[in-house]
């Protein structure tokens, strides 16, 4: 996992890489960003700092890494909620739209960069530009709040993926405590089991809390590299280790619904738009490479191969497990050493994620707020904002200690408006006054009107089934494992 470092500006502060998402913050100061798993947007990474650019094969590896996250292993029941036909097809779809904003972004960031004479634009520089690009008087004067609405969102969804990965935490160690007396080296032992009696999993989370705490303490993004790469390196053996075994058994798929219901759907949408939502990263990948003029072919290259591969776990996650799919599909692997040990390890990999993934947001608040006092005061209100800010996710992950509707609420309330909605605006902002062909302003107000429908929807679902489910809030003490 490559972490990237970013100035400071109201956006970024550092790539993570399997769930990045930030615009650069300072492209300012450091001409390039990378993508890392935590932000997407500016942030460079160490590895990449002494070089004066990177390959076209490189920025291919950066983009693939930095999409997957933990998002890929809840696709399996996003399929489930939407069909097994439904499923694949909507999630084609959503990363052709994602990686065509994508490339709205590139092209109006490089218009800015052109007419000011900037080697690099941000997200937020970019939408701040746009309007005032406008023709109207009352978005130029309010420009400033393009800015500030992508730093607000950005905070939102940096901050959701660290609640995640709190009860993504609790759910795996839960389940590996409650096996540990009957895990067995057997692999191909199928019996049915109900474990030991342990605590709740909202517990689980609080004793997780002091070692967050601990992990955010660390300032110095150079440190916070060694998390990256122990993180990359677990998660991607994890991963393949997960592949390798839903692909052995294929049960008949004829008895799952080609369509599933509408409400359920917008579950999907939320969970889909939650993996793909990583547009903060592409424009410092591309302000990065060695030969910026061929990013778009490495973008189009690299969120086809994300898109397939999203599809194809997403798909045989769900064709493998069925209706009895869960939040995440490592929830599902045998109660053997082997597939214990990958909880283990993603366990760790998550842990060094969290402090990544929190950077950006705190980049953005803390020196905001250090700004207003005086240096005396400066390190102690530092360290009061972290503890509150990793207090507050650990509080919301309790709040709502089910990691299907946190992905959802995630993905719908921030990475629909960052992914879909604000790109088609910013392309009709910015060329509107040159005269844009009717077709365009057509597809992007469909484009737009897709994020907010799927904004609007997915936040109502999954708050809807957070309030009227509470007992699937109140966590069963015991796990039932089927091998």
């Amino acid at each position: 996992m490559s972490t990237t470092k970013s100035a400071r500006s109201p956006q970024g502060a550092v790539d993570l890489n399997l769930d990045i998402r930030s615009p650069p913050e300072s492209a300012k100061k450091l001409p390039n960003k990378d993508s890392g798993f935590l932000d997407g947007s500016p942030s460079e990474s160490p590895g990449l700092e002494t070089t004066k650019g990177i390959t076209a094969f490189q920025t291919l590896v950066h983009l693939v890494k930095g999409n997957i996250g933990t998002g890929v292993l809840g696709l399996p029941l996003a399929m489930k909620n939407a069909g097994i036909l439904m499923g694949p097809l909507s999630l084609l779809a959503m990363g052709l739209i994602s990686c065509h904003c994508m490339h709205i972004l590139i092209r109006c960031a490089r218009r800015f960069c052109h007419r000011f004479n900037k080697p690099f634009m941000d997200y937020g520089d970019t939408v701040m530009h746009g309007l005032e690009a406008n023709p109207s008087t009352w978005l130029r004067n309010h420009a400033h709040w393009g800015r500030c609405i992508v730093s607000f969102f950005l905070i939102v969804t940096q901050m959701g993926f660290c609640c995640v990965y709190i009860v993504f935490l609790a759910d795996n160690l839960k389940q590996v405590v409650e096996a540990i007396n009957s895990t067995t080296s057997n692999c191909h032992y199928n019996e049915r089991m109900i474990l030991i009696h342990t605590m709740d999993s909202r517990l689980y989370m609080l004793t997780f809390l002091p070692f967050l705490v601990l992990i955010v303490l660390i300032r110095n993004l150079r440190v916070l590299t060694i998390f990256s790469l122990l993180a990359n390196i677990t998660m991607l053996i994890s991963l393949i280790i997960i592949v390798q075994y839903i692909v052995q058994e294929i049960p008949d798929p004829r008895q799952l619904p080609l369509v599933a219901d509408w409400k359920t759907y917008s579950l999907f949408f939320g969970t889909a738009i939650f993996s793909f939502e990583s547009i903060g990263v592409v424009l410092p990948l591309e302000n990065k490479m060695k030969d910026a003029r061929r990013f778009p072919v490495i973008l189009s290259l690299g969120m086809s191969i994300i898109t397939a591969l999203y599809i194809s776990v997403g798909t045989l996650g769900y064709l493998r497990f069925g209706d009895d799919v869960k939040a995440s599909i490592t929830l599902n692997l045998p109660n053997c050493w082997l597939y214990q040990s990958v909880k283990i390890l993603y366990i760790v990999g998550i842990l060094c994620t969290y402090a990544l993934q929190f950077y950006v947001p705190a980049e953005i608040i803390i020196p905001f707020a250090t700004s207003h006092v005086s240096k005396r005061w400066a390190l102690p209100l530092d360290l009061f904002i972290r503890l509150a800010m990793v207090s507050l996710t650990c509080i919301l992950a309790i709040l709502i200690p089910r990691l299907d509707l946190v992905l959802s609420l995630v993905g719908s309330l921030s990475g629909s408006a960052l992914a879909l909605i604000i790109p088609p605006l910013l392309e009709i902002t910015t060329y509107y006054s040159e005269g844009l062909s009717p077709v365009t302003i057509v597809k992007d107000t469909l484009i737009s009107i897709l994020g907010f429908v799927g904004f609007v929807m997915g936040t109502y679902q999954a708050l809807d089934e957070l309030i009227h489910s509470e007992s699937s809030l109140t966590f069963s003490n015991s796990t039932v494992f089927i091998q």
